[in-house]
């Protein structure tokens, strides 16, 4: 679902001697009766490896990849704002899977097309293709942004370009989220301060958080990259990052990286007295990719409800965790396809391979008893 032409965007435009705000009004719309809720969905890894580029090619050189996101395109469409990682680079041609990644050209405009509002572009994998590919990927979301369909955040072009993207400040149904995307580093390194990819440098993400809030920002949701590959619980080093985060000021923390699932936490800080719990959700683990190892077609979505009462108080609530599996081609079709777990369960006779209906149940069970969470 395509929202952002009515989405009110709010960038901090510097001058030379001080700052200025620039606001772009959303059209005039009804009166609504409150409270009312804007529900935000983040996902995590979005990949393409190598065995995903030949089963989606076809004789004439196009790809298709019209299974991946059907089954959970109501999740994200039913959202007001839809995020997610895309662990890849759009270098062009020769398109490549693992270890250095470059998408065949149109599954970007995929993504977006089943209601994909925001891409998060800060991750270890966006340099695969080095500068080149990096320009490439950001002006080909570029253009998507400039034709209206989708935001990105975590990297930049130039420091014009960056001031409006870290933070990246969004209108959502009258409640102002700001989104801080950065990641621990990359696979390949880059000199030059641009084009830029936002790393884990505290002073940087500080300084987006406070311009978040002197901009207006309601909520601030941090999305690092981080984290120990193909870990359950997270880490130490996470838990002192997201104690950090919470302290600085973020509302909520969303992680990826590790291609699993991680555990939920919860960050107790005072506000005005009273006593708020600071939702982490530490790894998302994958959206869609060809992993099949232990745990790795498992994966989460979180969905986030911030509620505005009827005295205009906004509150986040606890977030829902949704279970998901990424079917590999001949299990559940001919290609790749995502699934909400709880609303397949009980339907192996749709499987192709009913192995790995199986696998699904058994893996989502061993995560479940790892990480503690339920769906939520």
């Amino acid at each position: 679902m395509r929202r952002l032409l009515t989405i009110a965007i709010f960038c901090l435009v510097q001058g030379a001697a001080s700052a200025q705000i620039a606001v772009s009004v959303p059209p005039a719309r009804p009166i609504r009766q409150l409270p009312d809720t804007a529900t935000v969905v983040v996902m995590g890894d979005v990949m393409m490896h190598r065995d995903q580029i030949a089963n989606s090619a076809r004789p004439d050189g196009s790809h298709v990849f019209s299974t991946y996101l059907t089954n959970i395109q109501e999740i994200i469409e039913s959202a007001d704002l839809a995020v997610a990682n895309m662990e890849f680079t759009l270098g062009g041609k020769p398109y490549t899977g693992y270890p250095c990644f470059s998408a065949p050209d149109g599954y970007e405009d995929y993504v977006a097309s089943v209601g994909v509002d925001v891409f998060l572009t800060a991750n270890n994998h966006i340099l695969d293709k080095g500068v080149k590919g990096f320009e490439r990927t950001l002006e080909r979301y570029s253009a998507m942004e400039e034709a209206g369909t989708v935001r990105h955040t975590g990297s930049s072009l130039s420091p014009e370009d960056d001031r409006g993207r870290f933070p990246l400040i969004l209108a959502v149904k009258g409640t102002r989220i700001a989104l801080v995307n950065f990641t621990y580093g990359t696979n390949l390194g880059i000199t030059g301060e641009y084009p830029k990819v936002h790393l884990t440098d505290k002073n940087e993400i500080e300084a987006a958080v406070r311009r978040a809030r002197r901009i207006g920002a309601d909520f601030v949701i941090a999305l690092p990259h981080w984290g120990t590959e193909y870990s359950l619980r997270h880490s130490a080093a996470q838990e002192a990052l997201a104690d950090w985060l919470v302290e600085i000021g973020c509302d909520a923390v969303v992680g990826a990286h590790p291609h699993v699932p991680q555990d939920y936490g919860e960050i107790a800080r005072m506000v005005e007295g009273k006593v708020q719990k600071v939702p982490v959700v530490y790894s998302l683990g994958n959206l869609v990719s060809n992993m099949s190892a232990p745990n790795t077609q498992v994966g989460l979505i979180a969905r986030l409800r911030f509620v505005t009462a009827e005295d205009g108080t906004k509150e986040l609530l606890r977030p829902e965790l949704i279970f998901i599996w990424c079917s590999r081609p001949g299990s559940l079709n001919g290609s790749y396809s995502v699934v909400p777990v709880e609303a397949f369960m009980g339907k192996r006779d749709l499987w192709e391979r009913p192995y790995d209906y199986d696998n699904m149940i058994r893996s989502v069970e061993r995560v479940k008893a790892a990480t503690g969470i339920e769906n939520q």
